[in-house]
């Protein structure tokens, strides 16, 4: 009995996913029907292909191998309808993404329109969400991200970059005033990120601090709070903060500084047409470290030559370039 790439397909999504069950699930059939398919592979291929127990699934050697195959027989057979409709009509098809869902609102959602008008024929999937996904297992084609894995199997591909700045709401300012040296922070309330501790080392350019600045802001942050310490590195002078509100998401954190509730540290990219509509206010400009972090898609390898994707990066490349140069112009 031959194998058919609707096999290949089903038993990828057994192996990624771990249980029959949820192979059913997501393809809305009987977990009997799954379980029969996997049998006739077995048996048209003469061995085993899956170890079944009480844990799970697990393959056993024949099943790496048959899935290596699997997964080149998909990939080609993608690549292949892809570059031949690409010819006759353009990009087509849906890509799912994976991205934060902060920058899945500021950036991805507002660019849809411009993507759609340009590529009539593609489809978007947004998987918002904070943690690191598994591209197999979650059948992700794009992952945006402010930092990369090593592995391997990914290609990588910079499609931006951005900074952080602090920023509060106007109503903050006026009740708490507006601080105008990084000492001054010791009389303010401060937001942090309770999901990302390296969110809440704020640094600052070390040559805006002379020593008597240094002394007198270290000094001012200890006696205002222990929860606000100073420390020094070759570059920066970093405050570290525990905040008087924490959120452990960054839409959350953005949407206490537009309440008026503290000052934040936020993506410039994103905030900055809030800045531009008057919702918020860039403090200490003169003070902040002004790194750039780059942002990055991160593929599969067998994902990366496909005209759907290769058009999303383009365009989304194209976005991240355009709001840089926004808020380039809105610091002049």
């Amino acid at each position: 009995m031959q194998l058919n790439l609707t096999d290949a397909a089903l038993f990828v999504r057994v192996a990624e996913l771990g249980t029959l069950s949820a192979a059913a699930r997501e393809r809305n059939e009987p977990v009997s029907q799954v379980s029969r398919a996997i049998a006739r592979m077995e048996a048209a291929l003469g061995v085993r292909l899956l170890h079944r127990s009480t844990h799970g699934l697990s393959l056993t050697d024949e099943g790496d191998t048959f899935l290596a195959h699997a997964r080149r027989m998909l990939d080609i057979a993608a690549e292949m309808d892809s570059e031949l409709s690409g010819k006759l009509a353009g990009p087509s098809g849906l890509v799912r993404i994976c991205i934060s869902p902060i920058l899945a609102q500021m950036v991805i959602v507002p660019s849809l329109p411009g993507l759609y008008a340009r590529h009539p024929g593609l489809q978007i999937d947004i998987l918002a969400d904070d943690r690191v996904s598994d591209l197999a297992r979650d059948g992700i084609d794009i992952a945006i991200r402010a930092g990369v894995d090593n592995a391997e199997s990914l290609v990588i591909r910079k499609i931006g970059e951005h900074g952080r700045s602090l920023y509060a709401a106007p109503s903050y300012l006026d009740k708490f005033g507006t601080p105008a040296t990084p000492a001054d922070l010791a009389k303010h309330r401060l937001i942090a990120n309770s999901a990302s501790q390296s969110l809440n080392r704020w640094p600052f350019r070390k040559s805006t601090l002379d020593s008597s600045e240094w002394d007198s802001t270290a000094a001012a942050w200890q006696s205002a709070d222990k929860d606000k310490r100073l420390a020094r590195s070759n570059r920066t002078d970093i405050l570290l903060v525990k905040g008087h509100t924490r959120a452990d998401s960054t839409s959350i954190v953005l949407a206490l500084a537009l309440e008026g509730i503290g000052i934040a540290r936020l993506n410039e990219l994103l905030v900055s047409p809030l800045v531009r509509r008057g919702q918020l206010c860039q403090v200490l400009a003169d003070y902040t470290d002004r790194e750039r972090i780059p942002v990055y898609a991160v593929m599969l390898q067998e994902r990366h030559r496909l005209p759907k994707v290769r058009a999303c990066l383009d365009y989304w490349q194209e976005c991240f370039a355009a709001m840089r140069t926004h808020r380039d112009d809105d610091a002049v």
